[in-house]
């Protein structure tokens, strides 16, 4: 079985929506692939990351659900300020060691599917790390393409609650959006677990990759939370306005309304200390030539990287970015979300 999610941008709302702000978001054409096989050595799991370099690794069931087990003590010492989310795992193959077992055991599945063991193969073309939501999109498609091998019924909401579990062990406390706009495809407005499906923005949108951020995104969120005091913070009620505003100029096609609530985005996330200098720079040039641009992830506490920034424009930032060394990218509206294929 082969299934694919798509990653995503965050239009506005990144940081806020840890807090019950509404996020504007949607999936774009960049996916995660995984193709699930039956394999010849019995009561055994395998798995591939080829994009990684990483070599193939298998497991018993026992060996599985040991390893489950220990990274969700883990993840309690990390809530409970006793361990880094980067001493939760430690390999990028232990984020789907948790969530096979995760899948199985929430849907009481048994392991065979007629005979011998599985191999699990995933790929991307999602940046990592970049704000695109490629953890979230590699867990669905894993989930999904599990899912059908096992011939489970498909219940969106299932797939969402495990797909949140599983992202939790890699962000410390995810929101549930990435799962939701890779499950479900489209441009949605989110807020706390509940979503309004939008138009698509017919904006003129660019991709701009600043580079892998040297601090992850449960440790973007953590320091916030430490700068900010938390949800009593009333930058908090301007990151919605600014979101409410961006929606309702995407709605009515108004791209200098759209551009105004991007840079008030900006603004904001720079006050919370998300983006680096160097990426600061970089927008504020895109701002100088009449565009608007911003961090569209957890951006960086750390470095001069900050993943994804978008950038909306009627001309394209190419020049600007190859001044910079940044890759400008193409993406598409992806309206499906997770699916067989």
């Amino acid at each position: 079985m082969k299934a694919i999610a798509p990653g995503k941008l965050i239009l506005s709302g990144e940081h806020s929506v840890v807090y019950g702000r509404p996020a504007l978001a949607m999936a774009v054409n960049r996916n995660a692939e995984t193709l699930v096989t039956m394999d010849g050595a019995p009561d055994r799991v395998s798995f591939e990351l080829p994009d990684l370099g990483a070599a193939r690794e298998s497991f018993t069931l026992r060996a599985l659900r040991d390893f489950h087990d220990r990274v969700a003590r883990n993840h309690r010492e990390f809530l409970e300020g006793r361990l880094s989310i980067r001493d939760v795992l430690h390999k990028p193959v232990e984020l789907f060691q948790y969530a096979y077992i995760t899948l199985l055991d929430g849907l009481h599945l048994t392991m065979g599917n007629g005979a011998g063991g599985v191999n699990v193969r995933m790929r991307s073309n999602i940046p990592i790390g970049c704000g695109m939501g490629s953890s979230a999109a590699s867990i669905i498609s894993v989930l999904r393409g599990l899912g059908h091998y096992y011939r489970t019924e498909f219940r969106p909401e299932w797939y969402a609650r495990y797909s949140l579990e599983v992202e939790n062990m890699q962000h410390g406390r995810a929101s549930g959006l990435d799962t939701f706009v890779s499950l479900h495809g489209g441009c949605v407005m989110f807020r706390q677990g509940e979503f309004r499906e939008l138009p698509l923005p017919r904006m003129p949108l660019y991709i701009v990759n600043t580079g892998h951020p040297e601090s992850s995104t449960g440790e973007a969120v953590s320091a916030v939370a430490r700068r900010t005091g938390g949800a009593a913070c009333a930058l908090w009620d301007e990151f919605e306005a600014a979101t409410l505003a961006m929606e309702k100029a995407s709605r009515e096609n108004d791209l200098p309304a759209f551009q105004r609530a991007m840079r008030t985005n900006h603004r904001l996330l720079e006050a919370i200390g998300v983006v680096p200098a160097r990426v600061s720079e970089f927008i504020a040039e895109a701002e100088s030539a009449g565009a608007a641009a911003k961090v569209c992830g957890a951006g960086a506490v750390a470095g001069d990287a900050a993943g994804m920034v978008v950038v909306a424009s009627e001309t394209s930032p190419a020049a600007l970015c190859e001044r910079y060394g940044y890759e400008l990218m193409t993406v598409r509206p992806d309206p499906l979300g997770a699916r067989i294929v």
